[in-house]
Formats: structure tokens, C-alpha cells, sequence
């Protein structure tokens, strides 16, 4: 594993990918997307059952490396935007809730890894934005997608063709974090929110996360038969005997792992 990135459990069931290049304002060099590839890749193998993505320092994520970029043959700088790509296609299908604590600016590829999050958490005063457009670019890791999908189109192209960022309180206005906090409260937010997803069914709420994305851009009634294939699993797992046993008898429920 590279020194660019910590693998944190601060708590049973949550893992902390926290990104380590504050220096750089945490940009994804080349050996940190991979390393961040690799640990997403490997948590579904693990008890995780929340996953945070953070960053070390003042920024959560700068993007790519422009400074690695500018020695890149083109086919090297296609190979490394492609990986980030991959890296935010990873984290989107984490069978688990995900969640961007944006501790500093977020901007380009950066912004578009918390994208792939379920959940995004801010600092006040944080601006985040995909700002491709001031070195002639356009977003390449799943932004122009994502962004209007979460957001809007209309909305999603005024941050995209101005490439300016907007500040996190702007952002939680047009949906685009679901709240901003104090800078030191910020990780406890996100652990607070891990702490109560740890406690429910591991099973129920990768089908949940299935059915909502598989779901959302499909007519209702598609969506609504998918809710229905999650339900008919559901009903016959062992984490709903222990929900209901737990129900019944006045206690917390156990459920499995």
C-alpha cells in the first residue's frame, strides 16, 4: 500500500480511505490511484459496511496531478485519466454506503470521486466544483454524468462551462452535499452517520443501494419491480428473522456480517 493513502477503521464495520499528499492538496498521482483502486476494490471482502473517503491537510482532493500530467506522453495521460475514471466507477459500486467527508477544496477529478459517494459532507467554507474547463478540458471521471443526475442539468452545466467552484453552503442549497458543518465537527458528522448504518443489515442495504441506482432512470414501474425482487430476498434472510426476533423480544438486533 502506498504512503499516499492511510486506511483507517476507527470503528467496527467502518473504514476511512484518507488520502495523504497534503502538499499537493491530496491530487491523484498516478501511484495514489492506484492505491486507492486497490483498497476500494478489496473492502468488499472485509466486514466494512460504510466506507469514507477523506483527506489529509487543507484540500480533500485536488484532482489529477497536472504537475505529473505535464510530463505524461498523451497515451499516458489517457491511461491515467481512464484510471480515475475506473476509480470512481469502483467506488459507486461498493455494495455499501460511501460517503465524501470534503474537509478542503474539491476540484475537478477530486469533485468527482465524491460524486461516485452516496453521501457527501462538507466544511464550511469548502469550494468544490469541476473546474476542467480553465485548462481546456472537459470533466472525464464520470462528472458530466453524475453531476447533472444529482443536480440538474442546468446547474450542473453553468458549474461545468464556467469551471468556477462554488462554495459548500451554495452547494447544500442545490443538493449537491447533504450537509455543511464546522471544520472540526467534520469527520465526527460522517462518523456519527457510520455509526448507526454499522448497526443495520449488511444484506439489506447493498439491495437497498441496488435498487435505488438500478432503479432511478428507468420508468416507475421498472424501478418499482426491482424494489419488489429486493423485497422478495429480503424477506427470506436470516438478518429479517433477527429483526423481527429483536422487535419482538425489546432489543437491539444482531445481524450478521
Amino acid at each position: 500500500m502506498s504512503d499516499q493513502l492511510i486506511v483507517e477503521w476507527p470503528r467496527d464495520r467502518v473504514c476511512v480511505l484518507r488520502l495523504n499528499r497534503p502538499d499537493a492538496f491530496n491530487a491523484l498521482s498516478r501511484a495514489l490511484t492506484e492505491a486507492l483502486r486497490a483498497a476500494v476494490r478489496g473492502l468488499s471482502a472485509t466486514s466494512a459496511q460504510v466506507m469514507i473517503l477523506a483527506g489529509t491537510g487543507r484540500g480533500f482532493c485536488a484532482g489529477a496531478d497536472l504537475k505529473e500530467r505535464l510530463i505524461m506522453t498523451d497515451a499516458e495521460k489517457f491511461a491515467h485519466n481512464r484510471a480515475i475514471s475506473a476509480l470512481a466507477d469502483d467506488i459507486a459500486a461498493l455494495p455499501m454506503a460511501t460517503v465524501a467527508a470534503i474537509n478542503g477544496i474539491a476540484m475537478g477529478g477530486g469533485m468527482e470521486i465524491s460524486l461516485a459517494c452516496d453521501l457527501r459532507f462538507a466544511a464550511n467554507g469548502v469550494r468544490l466544483g469541476l473546474t476542467e474547463a480553465r485548462v481546456g478540458a472537459i470533466p472525464g471521471a464520470g462528472g458530466s454524468q453524475r453531476l447533472p443526475r444529482l443536480i440538474g442539468t442546468s446547474r450542473a452545466l453553468e458549474l461545468m462551462y464556467s469551471g468556477e467552484p462554488i462554495a459548500a453552503e451554495h452547494a447544500q442549497a442545490w443538493g449537491l452535499v447533504n450537509d455543511v458543518v464546522p471544520a472540526e465537527a467534520l469527520m465526527e458528522r460522517a462518523l456519527s452517520f457510520a455509526a448507526i448504518v454499522s448497526t443495520r443489515s449488511r444484506r439489506a442495504g447493498a439491495l437497498l443501494k441496488d435498487a435505488v441506482y438500478r432503479g432511478i432512470d428507468r420508468p416507475l414501474s421498472e424501478g418499482l419491480a426491482i424494489e419488489a425482487e429486493a423485497v422478495a430476498e429480503i424477506l427470506h434472510s436470516d438478518d429479517y428473522k433477527e429483526g423481527l426476533a429483536a422487535f419482538s423480544e425489546r432489543r437491539q438486533p444482531v445481524f450478521g456480517r
